[in-house]
């Protein structure tokens, strides 16, 4: 029997290392991209100013799990600001599995202009954030859905935000965010439904989860997540990616604009 394919963007730790691991345990290959191939490597993550200190995890990392959990990996490297390294990665993945029946576009960009307020925001920073939360998502989204369509089989679930819907609490590095990544974010949400309708007679289907706050590690090495910490409960990672590996297998209809992943949590708990 052929195993199901996934390709998860920011795989490397947190959300997308998870869920990776947690698909490969309900029987699932993945592909998975990041900008960190092995342990140690530093990349610019700043949300203030430049950071490049290096974090916890790998895509090496993540697939030493998946494989102990039973799955294949294939990791290569990305960057969602370079758009061109995610399709060639997809390219790769296609020619690897032949096919993708999962899309999880969960990488996120959180660099300079994340939490800037509205007047020291640059268009270049808004450029950037928006390129990696919105244009590279959907360039990934076009490049798996004619193979999705003409299996008439396939799901893509876009990584979305809270921020997206609702005003901050306080001031950008006060608890609250800031306008660049809210909006790209609120853009993204968009996506889901106008694929419904666009393909609503197909087999496929488009959802929108919000994890809830989940913290990372780019939000430690920023000092972000005791600030918004405040605000709000924590969601775990795992508890995300569990979440989203049902809501990959499920049967059910799952049409909300944006699915809850706290709320659904607690759903399958109580079941």
């Amino acid at each position: 029997m052929t195993r199901k394919v996934a390709f998860i963007t920011g795989a490397s730790r947190g959300i997308g290392a998870e869920t990776a691991i947690a698909l490969a345990h309900a029987g699932y290959d993945v592909a998975i991209t990041a900008r960190s191939l092995r342990d140690g490597e530093q990349h610019e993550h700043g949300s203030y100013q430049s950071n490049t200190e290096s974090l916890p995890g790998s895509l090496e990392s993540t697939a030493d799990a998946v494989r102990a959990a039973g799955g294949q990996a294939l990791c290569m490297r990305s960057d969602i600001l370079q758009p061109d390294t995610v399709l060639a990665a997809i390219e790769e993945a296609l020619g690897h599995y032949d096919h993708i029946d999962l899309l999880f576009n969960n990488a996120c960009f959180q660099g300079m202009g994340n939490m800037q307020h509205i007047m020291d925001i640059t268009a270049q920073q808004i450029g950037d954030i928006y390129q990696g939360n919105v244009f590279t998502p959907l360039a990934a989204v076009q490049a798996v859905l004619p193979g999705m369509l003409d299996r008439q089989s396939g799901t893509i679930i876009n990584m979305v935000s809270g921020s997206a819907e609702i005003d901050p609490p306080a001031p950008a590095g006060e608890g609250g965010w800031g306008f660049a990544y809210s909006s790209s974010k609120a853009a993204l949400i968009r996506m889901a439904g106008v694929l419904r309708v666009e393909h609503k007679d197909s087999n496929l289907r488009f959802m929108n989860v919000e994890p809830g706050f989940v913290v990372t590690e780019v939000m430690k090495a920023n000092g972000l997540s005791e600030a918004l910490a405040d605000f709000t409960d924590a969601t775990p990672a795992k508890t995300v990616a569990e979440v989203i590996t049902w809501l990959a297998e499920s049967t059910e209809a799952h049409n909300a604009t944006v699915l809850h992943i706290p709320q659904l949590a607690k759903k399958l708990e109580a079941r």
